[in-house]
């Protein structure tokens, strides 16, 4: 294959957005698992071809290359047919499988046989990957981060959204993990991505950040649902985070919760299989009552009552064990989870980190 065809993996990396389409050509289970952001799956060997061809390889290599070269061929001449709207005359793709090798060579071969100047990555998406952690591992020390620390349903996440709509830098590690980082927190109709998906998100959003200025984010543990933070990331929020404490009164922090988590009230089985988890640490009793309020539609009470007794004892303790910054915390006050008293409150963080 011609050098000019291939582009070195830290220069694509640089320019995403200067190809007309990223294409991948790994199966779907691979593309699934996690893929170049914004990438587009053509796979020229699906799912159970490349296991039937993987299979053959480690019998008879030669007959291995022959079906997997007939199989491949037939899928790009489909995907061929079924793209053309997209592949205009200046149309400039760039390519990539597992290791930038016979898959993504062959697409690659074909898209420049037609006259596009298509260009196959070096390293494929094990080069990609090896960028990420790199980055992930690197990238944390550049920035100063405020961390928005406070009890369960005092509106952090409507914090960081307000403050992101006032021009500030968020870094929304809950919305990327697409989970609220509770026993409660996973969202409905919505499955938190892979881990390595997780990481591509994150490295994709660190990327963007300027570190000439401060970066909100809401204070986490490690594990976010499914998903881990990295070391680097986890470590640099909690020795070197400047903490901002987030009071909110009673009241509105149980209206927050009846808010973000309505969905329970028409799957309250749900929510009593997930809350009896809790039994090791609450007792049997306890839950079992947080479980008969729940059936009842005592959604109030419930929440009340989980507030007090469940996370807000495990939530201050462990934060004063793992964010240093915390016993300097400014202070913040809210009277509500409402759009106005969080704008106000997101101005008033803005103007204490100005000083």
């Amino acid at each position: 294959m011609s050098q000019y065809h291939v582009i070195p993996s830290a220069e694509a990396f640089a320019r995403l957005d200067g190809f007309s389409t990223v294409i991948d050509v790994r199966s779907p289970g691979e593309f699934e698992e996690d893929h170049l952001p914004g990438a587009l799956n053509w796979p020229v060997l699906d799912n159970d071809e490349r296991r039937i061809v993987g299979t053959l390889y480690r019998q008879d290599p030669l007959e291995a290359r022959k079906l997997g070269a007939a199989i491949v061929a037939r899928n790009i001449a489909n995907h061929l047919d079924a793209n053309r709207p997209l592949m205009q005359k200046h149309w400039r793709p760039l390519v990539y499988c597992w290791r930038g090798g016979q898959r993504s060579g062959a697409m690659n071969w074909f898209l420049n046989q037609i006259g596009f100047k298509s260009l196959q990555l070096v390293g494929g998406y094990k080069a990609f990957r090896g960028e990420v952690i790199k980055t992930l591992a690197e990238q944390p020390a550049r920035f100063n981060f405020v961390v928005l620390c406070g009890r369960t349903g005092s509106g952090k996440t409507r914090l960081l959204q307000a403050l992101a709509a006032a021009g500030a830098q968020v870094l929304d590690l809950e919305a990327l993990a697409r989970h609220r980082g509770s026993v409660l927190g996973a969202l409905p109709d919505q499955p938190q991505p892979s881990q390595k998906a997780f990481d591509t998100a994150l490295w994709q959003a660190l990327v963007k950040l300027d570190p000439s200025r401060p970066v909100f984010v809401e204070s986490e543990s490690r594990k976010i649902g499914g998903v881990q933070l990295p070391e680097a990331l986890h470590l640099r929020l909690r020795q070197h985070g400047r903490c901002v404490w987030i009071d909110m009164a009673e009241a509105g922090r149980v209206q927050l919760l009846l808010e973000d988590y309505a969905h329970f009230k028409d799957h309250p089985q749900t929510f009593n299989s997930l809350i009896g988890g809790l039994v090791a640490l609450r007792g049997r009793e306890r839950v079992g009552r947080w479980q008969a309020l729940a059936l009842d539609g005592q959604w109030a009470e419930v929440f009340g009552e989980l507030m007090r007794d469940h996370y807000d004892p495990g939530y201050e303790r462990s934060l004063t064990n793992h964010f240093p910054g915390l016993v300097n915390a400014s202070r913040i006050s809210l009277i509500d989870g409402g759009a106005e008293e969080t704008r106000r409150a997101a101005e008033e963080i803005l103007a204490l980190i100005r000083r």
